[in-house]
C-alpha cells in the first residue's frame, strides 16, 4: 500500500493523476464548496484567540479548505498573526496548493509556507488532519483456522492475491479484537498513527489537533457487518475493494477505528477533549448562520448551497459516517463544535479523561 500510494513517481499521490474533484477519483468535504470550511474557521478562530499561533494543515489536498480558512479568518486578525503552515509530502501536491493559494489569497502568500514532514520548531494553535489518517499505509489482518494473521501481498502468475502470512506477529489488540470471529472475517490497521502523534506532540505545545475523516468506534469497526474490513478504492467516482487493480492509478484507503487514535493520542501525552459526527460538529460551529450569511437570495445559488448542505448533514451521505475528533495541549477552553460530545463511545473518555 506505501508503494502503491507513495512510490516516487509512480505512487497514486505522487503521480500526474487528478485525485481531487469531479475530474479526479473523489471529492473531500471542502471540494464540495465553502461551507465546511467556513465552520471549522469559527472553531479555528475560538482556538487561535486564546493560544495566537498558527494553522497546522497535514495534507492539505488541493488547497481547497487551506484557502477556504484563510479568506474567513483574513479579517478576524492581524495580517502578521495570521500565519498558515502545511505538511504535504507529494511534491506535485504541494506545487498545486501553491498555485491556487497564490490566485485565491495573493496577498496572504508570503504568510504561507510548507515542508514535507512535521514541523521542528515549537508549535501552538491549530493542527488540521482532514481526511489525512485514512490515505496513510495499513496492514491487513483476517482469521485464518481460528487463527489471526496478517494478510501480505504475492503474486499468482501475473496477478497479485492475498496471502496469510503465517510467521508474521500480530499485534496484540488485533489479536484480541478479532478473538471470536468466524474464518475469513478481515480488518485494517494503520502502524504509522502512533508515531506521527509522538513526532507531533514533541514539537506541540499548546493547542488544539481537529482530525476529521471517515470511520468509527472500536465497537462499530470490529463488527460482525464488517467482515470484509473497510477497505476501500476509489476511481473516476466508482467505489471497489480491489486494491490490485491500476495500482498507482487509483486510491487505496481504510477507515479509521477513532478508539484506537483517541489511545494513541492520549498516549503520546495528548487529552481527548470531544469526539462527534460531522453532522454535530457542523451544526454546533454555525452551518445555519454560514448558510445565512450566504444566501443572496438567489433560487439557484441558494439551492446549490441547500444541496451542499444536505451532503455535509445527511447520515446516508457525510454526515454520520465522517467523524471529528479533538485533541489539546495545554488548552482548557470548551470547543463549540463538541457541544453535544460523544467520548463516551470511544470507550473509556468521559469528560476529558481517560480510563
Amino acid at each position: 500500500m506505501q508503494m502503491a500510494l507513495y512510490e516516487p513517481e509512480l505512487g497514486y499521490y505522487v503521480g500526474t493523476n487528478t485525485i481531487f474533484g469531479p475530474g479526479g477519483d473523489f471529492v473531500t468535504a471542502p471540494e464540495l464548496g465553502f461551507l465546511f470550511g467556513r465552520c471549522l474557521a469559527r472553531q479555528c478562530k475560538d482556538i487561535l484567540a486564546v493560544t495566537g499561533g498558527a494553522i497546522i494543515e497535514y495534507g492539505a489536498g488541493s488547497g481547497s479548505l487551506a484557502c477556504t480558512l484563510l479568506e474567513a479568518l483574513q479579517d478576524e486578525f492581524d495580517r502578521d498573526a495570521l500565519t498558515y503552515h502545511i505538511v504535504e509530502p507529494s511534491p506535485r501536491l504541494r506545487a498545486r496548493q501553491r498555485e491556487l493559494l497564490s490566485e485565491a489569497v495573493p496577498d496572504l502568500l508570503s504568510r504561507i509556507s510548507w515542508s514535507a514532514e512535521h514541523p521542528t520548531h515549537e508549535l501552538r494553535g491549530v493542527v488540521i488532519a482532514n481526511e489525512m489518517f485514512d490515505a496513510l499505509p495499513a496492514r491487513r489482518y483476517a482469521v485464518a483456522e481460528n487463527q489471526v494473521r496478517e494478510l501480505g501481498v504475492a503474486l499468482d502468475g501475473e496477478q497479485f492475491v492475498w496471502r496469510v502470512l503465517v510467521d508474521t506477529p500480530v499485534p496484540d489488540d488485533i489479536a484480541s479484537a478479532l478473538r471470536g470471529f468466524d474464518d475469513g472475517y478481515c480488518c485494517e490497521s494503520i502502524p504509522g498513527i502512533g508515531e506521527w502523534f509522538e513526532r507531533l506532540q514533541h514539537h506541540f505545545v499548546r493547542g488544539a489537533v481537529l482530525i476529521c475523516d471517515y470511520g468509527y468506534a472500536a465497537h462499530e469497526y470490529f463488527h460482525p457487518s464488517r467482515s470484509d474490513g473497510t477497505l476501500k478504492c476509489h476511481y473516476q467516482h466508482a467505489v471497489h475493494d480491489d486494491p490490485f487493480v491500476l495500482p498507482g492509478l487509483q486510491d487505496i484507503t481504510t477507515s479509521i477505528n477513532f478508539s484506537e487514535v483517541a489511545d494513541l493520542a492520549h498516549d503520546a501525552g495528548f487529552e481527548v477533549a470531544g469526539y462527534a459526527n460531522q453532522a454535530s460538529f457542523l451544526i454546533h460551529t454555525g452551518l445555519d448562520r454560514v448558510l445565512s450569511d450566504a444566501s443572496q437570495g438567489d433560487v439557484a445559488h441558494d439551492y446549490t448551497l441547500a444541496q451542499q448542505a444536505k451532503r455535509l448533514l445527511l447520515p446516508g451521505e457525510m454526515g454520520e459516517t465522517f467523524k471529528v475528533l479533538a485533541l489539546t495541549s495545554d488548552y482548557e477552553p470548551a470547543l463549540r463544535g463538541f457541544a453535544a460530545d460523544q467520548r463516551h463511545r470511544l470507550g473509556g473518555f468521559v469528560a476529558g479523561h481517560s480510563s
